[in-house]
């Protein structure tokens, strides 16, 4: 087996894993609780801020993509992001919609490559920011989940910095593209603000989803653990995003003093309120067809653009 296949069904199993540890331990209660706890009320809150920040992301993408020659609208943009949204909800690893995303994009612009490194820019940016509003929010959260993020996010950060660096002409490529698009001049403050307004939007969701499952924690305890559960949601070893996101809900619900279970039942709310949300993605699957194609075929063509550029 490769070892691109073994990853491929590592992603899915890791989410599975965790899954199962919790419910082992916490019970199946948590998880039917927080399908019940969804009400109607919340759903309609949950699909108007995700509208918004479907927009923020579809904007910044559309930014970040006219910066490597491949432009896309905001309104192509808002329909792609939710499309993505809605397979990223629905398949396993939980990026496969921006796989969809990026490839699309690439064949529409006709260069493969910067289509894919376009929402690869995307996604990383959005990412960051998350991290940092975390960091920035990590002497909120209780001892000793506080060093934990901290360590964590300079562990990243470090892992950043290594990847930028690369030798044999990779660090350098990275680099030049990061100051054309994310890190240009009047660029990243924008990039900054709607990753962040997009993230604002998650955090908003999640205390929704907490009140309506019966947690009255205040807020300024929900929101720093909100940040570190779905920075944990981010990770790729999920089920359609369940797993890691369950799994870190209740490490930080029960290290605050709220209960794992507590933690788990949020995490479940809030799941089902962000699948809800994306099914206006259905309106954009229905609007054109997107052939599969293999992982060569965009290779190669990918190849072929960077050539053509040379």
């Amino acid at each position: 087996m490769s070892r691109t296949t073994l990853w491929a069904w590592a992603r899915p199993l890791g989410g599975v894993l965790v899954l199962v540890v919790v419910a082992v331990r916490l019970g199946g209660g948590p998880f039917l609780d927080g399908v019940r706890a969804a009400s109607p009320a919340a759903v309609v809150l949950a699909l108007a801020v995700t509208a918004g920040t479907t927009w923020c992301c579809a904007a910044r993408w559309s930014l970040l993509a006219e910066r490597l020659d491949v432009p896309v609208g905001v309104g192509a943009a808002y329909r792609a992001c939710y499309r993505s949204q809605l397979l990223n909800s629905v398949l396993p690893g939980g990026v496969l919609g921006d796989v969809d995303r990026a490839v699309q994009h690439g064949r529409d612009a006709g260069a493969v490559g910067r289509g894919l490194r376009s929402v690869l820019w995307d996604r990383v940016s959005g990412q960051v920011a998350q991290v940092a509003m975390t960091v920035a929010a990590a002497p909120l959260l209780p001892a000793p989940l506080d060093a934990i993020v901290l360590w964590s996010s300079l562990a990243a950060a470090g892992f950043g910095v290594v990847i930028v660096l690369l030798p044999a002409g990779v660090g350098p490529a990275v680099r030049r593209e990061l100051r054309r698009a994310p890190a240009a001049a009047g660029v990243w403050p924008r990039v900054v603000g709607l990753s962040a307004l997009a993230a604002g939007g998650h955090v908003v969701v999640f205390v929704v989803a907490a009140r309506a499952s019966g947690v009255d924690a205040p807020v300024t305890q929900l929101v720093p653990l909100a940040l570190v559960v779905l920075v944990a949601a981010a990770l790729p070893l999920n089920v359609a995003g369940w797993g890691p996101r369950e799994g870190a809900a209740a490490a930080v619900f029960a290290a605050a003093g709220l209960g794992g279970a507590a933690g788990v039942e949020v995490a479940v709310t809030f799941g089902v309120l962000s699948f809800v949300a994306t099914l206006p993605g259905l309106l954009a699957l229905g609007g054109r067809a997107t052939r599969p194609r293999s992982v060569t075929m965009v290779v190669s063509e990918s190849r072929g653009e960077e050539a053509a550029r040379v």
